[in-house]
């Protein structure tokens, strides 16, 4: 019989276009090593042209699935996606603080990917959902993963450079998380992709040119899911972090196309079947 395997949790919305969401967290866990566990936000009809329709869960099944699964399997890790509304995240809230989900040595870590804005920049939730993010998840987080459409949602700042990039991490960790990887690739027209790590007092950066390929479809969930994998096996935040750039950047170098809109990256390279 083999060992179980260090298990984590996603916290998020279904893709059945099976590209971003849980289905991508669940991709990305898988090829790093780890078991994955779900907690369902939200059921969408998605595909590769985009989200048709979202049909959420109440929000004391979301925390319910989350109780259920740290009681009995217990996790080494856990993330949020997409929350959706502002009873499903102060649900969650309540939740991870009963589980011992959060920030500080003693506690589960907790990755908040807050997913706000969609694949154009528009804003995916109302703002009083926004300020619970602000007020109620990211004290709580370990790691606050945002991309750069929303930290302008989030944090009022416009990235344009690396100068930016750095006001803007210093204006999110000013809302409590222990960690903030600001996430450069939606920075069009840049030769390059630079994330940045940002813990309060250091910044690192974790960079490489941008790959020439339209189809990036989950590649934030994936790079949290990656990040939340690692720290499942037990790496200290910064080497977590490093470990899923690493994936994230072959991940987007081996997308292919899916349907008539943005394929997703892929984590079939990792998998022996598909060496």
């Amino acid at each position: 019989m083999a060992e179980t395997p260090p298990r984590a949790l996603t916290i998020a919305g279904s893709d059945s276009g099976g590209a971003a969401g849980l289905e991508a967290d669940l991709r990305a866990m898988t090829a790093c090593g780890v078991h994955g566990c779900v907690a369902v936000t939200a059921v969408t009809v998605q595909n590769s042209l985009g989200v048709s329709g979202v049909h959420l869960v109440p929000a004391g099944t979301v925390a319910a699935q989350v109780r259920a699964v740290v009681t009995d399997i217990g996790v080494g890790a856990a993330k949020t996606g997409m929350l959706a509304s502002r009873e499903i995240i102060d649900a969650v809230a309540d939740v991870v603080d009963e589980v011992g989900i959060g920030r500080g040595p003693e506690l589960v870590p907790f990755v908040v990917d807050p997913v706000a804005a969609s694949m154009a920049g528009d804003p995916l939730l109302a703002e009083d959902a926004m300020e619970a993010i602000r007020t109620r998840l990211f004290p709580r987080a370990a790691l606050a993963t945002p991309n750069l459409d929303e930290v302008r949602l989030l944090a009022g700042v416009t990235v344009t450079d690396a100068g930016t990039a750095r006001e803007a991490a210093k204006a999110l960790h000013a809302m409590g998380p222990q960690y903030v990887l600001v996430k450069g690739g939606h920075l069009r027209g840049s030769p390059e992709v630079v994330d940045l790590l940002f813990d309060g007092e250091e910044f690192t950066e974790f960079g490489g040119p941008r790959i020439d390929t339209p189809n990036v479809h989950g590649a934030g969930d994936a790079l949290a899911s990656a990040t939340c994998a690692a720290l499942a096996r037990g790496l200290a935040m910064p080497d977590a972090v490093a470990s899923a750039e690493r994936y994230i950047r072959r991940a987007v170098a081996e997308s292919y196309p899916l349907g008539a809109g943005v394929g997703p990256v892929s984590p079939l390279w990792a998998v022996d079947a598909h060496r």
